[in-house]
């Protein structure tokens, strides 16, 4: 089967975050049985090396580069303009920020060519290519990763919101959005079943699975020592906006109380393009911005806890499954363990829960003073990633789902 995949990120490494280790992973397993021809957009921090090695995965790669966006299209004028662009078209700025013409041009072409049996979109933002009359000739399935509504609902909820006022007027738009882009779709893959429930409310007669992410473990071994102390870590994309505001909550909500009791505690803040906002945390005394770094699994094998205060953001955290994979003990928030069995009365203790910065003292407190504890959960943790999430399970669902419809 031909197989065109859109992506608005270019999914190598697959180190880089959510969007790219599922698009990677899931093309990775597609490209054994059947001929995937990606379409993706250029990443700032992308090399000739990046491009040469994903090259090696799919039949075909083609790649556009990235919208620039000039001094003109920012400032007070220009937001008043694109919000009256999506009141008018229901389609978000966030949308049209990394939409390529000439990508656009591109896939017309390919699907008029009539070469390719299923078009994919890794990540709703991707929706934009697929126009609604190409339901009649090829099937269309969208790859939501997360709904947009649901993850501004809860950045309100949760006064995580970068402007409130904004994101306010945005909410009813969205949902307009997502109810008019699901309609384009064959199938709608999501996450968790949080995300189909929502997505499900406004489409009930669309057709949805729930496909969740996996684990390299190849990329993510076992640790093979608890290295005991005082060190924290907190991994993921930190240009992410979930992931800035979840490095602030530690660093200067959680860390300044948990030091009360444990003076040495240190945090590391692991992964690619640091904004500023996380740039200057590392300013701070025991704290340490490191980037993007050749091994994910070396800096989690040298934490003693990994903790994942997300106060926003839907779908299952790739982050929460590799700490889980390398045996990192974890405390984590309610986004942070996001569909996963981790503390209920029929599983074994997996990860510790909380969402108050009380509530993170004091798991990290145990954690810190109790190393059977620690190699418990390093067992369970492990086991239950390597039975239940990994991306040769999430591929076989990804490809029955493509060839049912075919």
């Amino acid at each position: 089967m031909n197989i065109l995949m859109l992506s608005a990120t270019f999914p190598y490494p697959p180190t880089q975050g959510g969007t790219q280790v599922r698009t990677f992973n899931l093309l990775k397993y597609l490209s054994r049985h059947h001929q995937v021809t990606l379409a993706a957009l250029t990443s700032p921090d992308m090399t000739d090396a990046d491009l040469k090695a994903l090259q090696e995965w799919v039949a075909e790669l083609v790649v556009f580069d990235r919208p620039n966006h000039t001094a003109s299209q920012r400032g007070f004028f220009a937001k008043i303009q694109r919000f009256s662009q999506f009141l008018r078209q229901g389609t978000p700025p966030s949308v049209l920020s990394s939409y390529s013409l000439e990508m656009q041009d591109w896939v017309d072409r390919a699907i008029q060519s009539n070469r390719y049996q299923v078009i994919t979109c890794e990540h709703s933002v991707n929706e934009i290519y697929v126009r609604s009359e190409w339901q009649k000739r090829i099937r269309t399935v969208v790859n939501v990763h997360s709904s947009v509504y649901g993850t501004c609902q809860n950045q309100l909820q949760t006064q995580t919101s970068e402007n409130q006022w904004r994101d306010r007027l945005n909410l009813p738009l969205l949902k307009r959005y997502e109810q008019r882009y699901c309609n384009k779709f064959s199938n709608i893959v999501v996450t968790t079943e949080d995300d189909r429930d929502q997505l499900n409310a406004f489409n009930p007669t669309a057709k949805f699975q729930v496909i969740a992410n996996g684990v390299d473990f190849t990329e993510f071994p076992n640790r093979t020592t608890d290295p005991g102390g005082h060190s924290l870590i907190f991994i993921g994309a930190m240009d992410n906006l979930a992931n800035i505001d979840a490095a602030k909550f530690l660093c200067l909500e959680i860390l300044p109380e948990l030091q009360k009791r444990y003076p040495n505690t240190t945090i590391a803040l692991v992964g690619a393009r640091p904004t500023l906002e996380v740039l200057r945390l590392g300013d701070r005394p025991n704290i340490t911005v490191t980037g993007r770094v050749p091994a994910m699994a070396d800096y989690l094998h040298r934490a003693t806890v990994c903790v994942i205060p997300m106060r926003t953001g839907f779908g299952i955290k790739n982050k929460t499954l590799e700490a889980m994979a390398a045996g990192t003990p974890i405390v984590a928030s309610d986004r942070g363990l996001e569909g996963l069995a981790v503390d209920g009365e029929n599983s074994p203790l997996r990860a510790l829960r909380a969402n108050r910065v009380e509530d993170y003292v004091s798991a990290i407190a145990r954690l810190f003073e109790d190393p059977l504890l620690r190699n418990q959960m390093s067992r369970e943790a492990r086991s239950f990633v390597e039975t239940h999430y990994t991306w040769e399970r999430a591929g076989q669902c990804y490809e029955q789902v493509l060839t049912e419809l075919t």
